[in-house]
């Protein structure tokens, strides 16, 4: 999606993430693991609208269901904005979701990282793009990488980035129908942690593998189940902790016939991986 003129009319992308490989490869003193993956950005993810307010609140037209308003990452990020500016404007928004919650996707943090972006510049605050991925990392990990803008190689907890120059390619992802809680795969003893850290210019696509996928796949079955299906027709993988799966493809025929193939009841989709994040010309 290309536009020149962001402004209170338009409809900001919040795209999808896959993690291409992720290995654990330690763990701090806090107790946070310390990770390397790949990030992909994918042409398929949820739309955010906003509509200016002179009363300084920050409205979530459209709650998800179970969600309080105050703990929802997008009230959280337009907030922590005002806050770090001492913007006393306040916005409307509303999230057009199209990302399951708990599937690897990156969803709740994209649309994060969308207000941070949007509202920057809709409200004229003048944050740096690096200040602003230091505000999204308090409001998690996979959130700064959507503000960088680039496939990115990461390191630490995510936070450390170097941009990727990867190539064309399409991607079948499968949704499972279940959500696999973070906190509980990161908590489980048999996690494997000790993965040898490689150099960001040592790795290539289909290089390394995801030790969270182990995990997850023994506690939730239908996460083997979508793996060992769509591994019939390439090399299925988990993204982040779960819980869905994808496949790489060199071409949109390609993944649509895949696509075609899934039984009744499966839910699956088909992308183009991106370049750069929609919004990485914002300004």
């Amino acid at each position: 999606m290309q536009q020149c003129a962001w402004d209170w009319q338009s409809t900001y992308p919040a795209p999808a993430k896959l993690n291409l490989f992720l290995h654990v490869v330690g763990r701090r003193a806090d107790g946070y693991h310390l990770l390397q993956t790949a990030f992909r950005f994918v042409d398929h993810g949820d739309s955010l609208y906003f509509a200016p307010r002179d009363d300084g609140e920050i409205v979530l037209v459209n709650p998800l269901p179970g969600v309080p308003p105050e703990s929802d990452l997008t009230v959280r990020a337009a907030r922590l904005l005002q806050t770090e500016t001492g913007c006393r404007q306040g916005a409307e928004i509303r999230v057009e979701k199209r990302l399951p919650m708990g599937g690897g996707l990156g969803g709740g943090s994209s649309d994060a990282a969308t207000v941070l972006l949007a509202l920057n510049h809709l409200w004229q605050t003048g944050l740096s793009r690096r200040r602003l991925q230091e505000i999204g990392l308090t409001l998690g990990a996979d959130v700064p990488v959507f503000i960088f803008g680039q496939n990115a190689f990461a390191e630490g907890v995510g936070e450390a980035l170097q941009p990727l120059d990867l190539p064309p390619a399409w991607y079948v992802v499968l949704e499972t129908p279940v959500q696999v809680p973070t906190a509980a795969i990161f908590g489980v003893p048999e996690l494997k942690r000790d993965s040898s850290a490689m150099h960001a210019a040592d790795w290539r696509p289909g290089l390394g593998a995801n030790d969270l996928q182990p995990v997850a796949v023994a506690r939730f079955p239908v996460v083997a189940e979508y793996l060992a299906w769509l591994a019939a027709y390439g090399d299925a993988r988990m993204t982040g902790s779960g819980a869905c799966v994808f496949a790489e493809f060199a071409n949109r025929d390609a993944a649509e016939d895949v696509l075609r193939k899934m039984p009744a009841g499966m839910r699956g989709w088909a992308a183009a991986g991106l370049a750069r994040h929609p919004l990485f010309g914002i300004a």
